[in-house]
């Protein structure tokens, strides 16, 4: 993959033979001219994971890059909201000194998803600044959907085609993981919702999958099949040669296209290092 062939308008690296691209000499802190975020934006449909050296990026200065590729959602779990903005989401293991605390503070994100699922109208773009990251643990993996579809044999894609998977926040974030972070009125505000799980890229035409954590069974299936459905195929989706593990520098920014991609975060030692995270999650359609 010759980047330089491609005369982008920023220095851009590959960062595996499959997706994600380290982009630099832009300043996102500043507004960027139509032109050079239109180049941007043809990066991130190609390569899905954009990573950006480290920065200085207020939080105002987040939102309006954000706010270039759509509207920004406003997260239903407004305890997390951050610095003023509804549209920030921080996460954070410091405690009220800046000490970690011994608690995670969404362990539902150790799972493959894909953000904002959940919802009808579902997650375009995430962008994530790193506050603070721990020497060790706490990275974030990416892996392609489209080549997850592709790499399915005929049968799997005949088995498959037209069925629709139900997603929900209080399954993944409440019941699977053991914890409750939703309230009651949360809940109710976002109940369950089903999309299809082979899906169509509304920008690249692709077909990819589109399933991971927020996932809990499968419309018009006995439950019980359903999840062990879910289950086998988000473990069929994730191949080591379609996948980027990304290892965090303090202030760096990743943005990634949560249509095709599938992430999650590792563990890390909440109890000795911290780790903070600011996001906002850009919303997209509604999938076909």
């Amino acid at each position: 993959m010759n980047s330089r062939a491609e005369h982008w308008p920023f220095a851009l690296r590959p960062l595996t033979p499959k997706l994600g691209a380290e982009i630099s000499g832009i300043d996102l802190a500043h507004d960027l001219d139509a032109a050079l975020f239109s180049s941007l934006y043809q990066a991130f449909l190609r390569y899905q994971v954009l990573v950006f050296p480290p920065l200085d990026l207020p939080p105002a200065s987040q939102v309006a890059f954000a706010r270039r590729f759509g509207e920004v959602q406003i997260h239903v779990m407004n305890q997390y909201h951050a610095d003023g903005f509804p549209e920030l989401y921080r996460l954070s293991n410091l405690d009220e000194r800046g000490r970690p605390s011994g608690n995670h503070p969404d362990k539902g994100t150790l799972a493959w998803h894909t953000d904002g699922s959940w919802q009808r109208v579902t997650g375009q773009a995430t962008i994530i600044y790193g506050e603070v990251m721990p020497a060790s643990g706490g990275e974030t993996h990416f892996c392609d959907m489209y080549g997850a579809y592709e790499r399915l044999d005929a049968s799997w894609k005949a088995r498959i085609a037209g069925l629709r998977a139900v997603h929900s926040l209080d399954f993944s974030r409440n019941r699977r993981h053991g914890e409750d972070p939703l309230t009651e009125a949360q809940r109710l505000a976002k109940p369950p919702v089903d999309h299809p799980i082979v899906r169509t890229h509304p920008e690249s035409r692709r077909r990819c999958l589109y399933l991971g954590d927020h996932a809990e069974y499968i419309q018009g299936m006995p439950y019980d099949e359903g999840r062990a459905l879910i289950e086998e195929l988000n473990a069929l989706a994730v191949h080591a040669d379609l996948a980027y593990e990304h290892r965090w520098k303090t202030r760096e920014l990743i943005v990634w296209d949560n249509r095709c991609v599938l992430h999650r975060a590792t563990a890390y030692d909440a109890a000795a290092q911290g780790r903070v995270i600011r996001r906002c999650t850009v919303l997209g359609e509604v999938p076909v």
